[in-house]
């Protein structure tokens, strides 16, 4: 035994030193120069967009860009995918903007972007309460009547973004509705895919000292829950569901997520040329594309909601938030023997 120890003990120093070059690492992507900014738009500078700032939740710093839209409008917001940055996804806000007149604001999430003020990342384990961090921020906006900027919320994500979209969803019953593009299956996934693209090899050895070792690292915040966990706890949103072909490492959760939802309608679009992790090298055309179906999917997520009583709708309205609670402002009652039929649950 006396002779194994010493073998023992520098596998042990080994895996730990491989466990912490892994999680670091992985955890602070590399950064590049964003690709576009509002200043150097191609057609030029927005005018509109502002650099913004804000608070998360844990009393750490967010930062993006905002282009504010029609008075008391929707907002929605977009979330790049892992290795990414808010620059990737300049061209959809300008877009979406011009053809709504919604709000759009679009952060660098944890750990991404030019010197970001977070320098790590933890695979949406905590991003999603920095989501509703950046959806209060957006209730803090007033017009000059000092009215609310912003209406219902909407969340765009990729990869990264579209899980940390799905927790925000579950943390905040005002989101609405929310478009997923590429969604990974649990953070643990993303952390797998974020090893194997750092060692060039996909290895369950790296695999299990990958996982093990960001637990210790984020002991305390990372929490390796499920999208279709998440997916079961939210309400009544409108779902969108987006994924490539079948050589698509993301395809495969993203269809199985579909099920997981038990509220609201869910739409999935699939085998797509280009998705939200390749805009980079879409055409404009190809972009367009792409970029469509999603700011239509918006626009129609305007309509109010319904409020259901033994599944018969009584009445109309919009969400809102009063305190820390959320409601459904009326705006629209339905005939009133119809809702006194549907809570005595007798059929007309």
């Amino acid at each position: 035994m006396r002779t194994f120890l010493p073998i023992l003990l520098v596998i042990l120093v080994a895996a730990v030193s491989v466990s912490a070059w892994i999680v670091y690492s992985t955890t602070r992507p590399p950064s590049a120069k964003y690709l576009i900014t509002p200043q150097s738009f191609p057609s030029g500078p927005i005018a509109k967009a502002s650099d913004v700032t804000w608070s998360n939740h844990d009393g750490t710093q967010a930062r993006g860009w905002l282009i504010k839209g029609d008075e008391g409008a929707p907002a929605v917001i977009l979330l790049h995918r892992y290795g990414a940055d808010r620059s990737w996804l300049l061209n959809m806000a300008v877009k979406l903007n011009e053809s709504t007149g919604f709000n759009v604001l679009w952060p660098d999430l944890r750990g991404h972007g030019q010197q970001p003020p977070v320098k790590w990342t933890l695979f949406g384990a905590i991003e999603g309460d920095d989501v509703t961090a950046a959806i209060d921020y957006l209730h803090t906006l007033k017009t000059v009547a000092g009215k609310p900027q912003t209406g219902f919320v909407g969340v765009y994500g990729v990869e990264l973004g579209a899980y940390a979209a799905l927790d925000g969803a579950k943390r905040y019953a005002e989101v609405r509705a929310l478009a997923l593009d590429s969604v990974p299956a649990s953070p643990d996934q993303m952390m797998q895919a974020a090893t194997d693209r750092q060692i060039g090899m996909n290895n369950p050895v790296f695999h299990w000292l990958a996982v093990w070792g960001m637990k210790v690292y984020g002991a305390g915040k990372y929490q390796n829950i499920s999208a279709c966990e998440l997916a079961r706890a939210t309400r009544n949103e409108k779902v969108l569901l987006l994924t490539g072909t079948t050589n698509d490492p993301w395809r495969e959760p993203t269809l199985a997520l579909s099920a997981c939802f038990t509220g609201g309608a869910v739409d999935v679009k699939k085998d797509l040329p280009i998705t939200g992790g390749s805009l980079d090298a879409a055409t404009g055309e190809q972009e367009e594309a792409y970029d469509r179906p999603i700011i239509e999917f918006f626009k129609s997520s305007e309509e109010p909601l319904e409020l259901l009583i033994n599944n018969k709708p009584i009445a109309v309205g919009e969400t809102v938030k009063v305190g820390e609670n959320f409601g459904l402002r009326i705006t629209q009652v339905g005939d009133v023997r119809a809702v006194i039929e549907a809570m005595s649950g007798r059929k007309s």
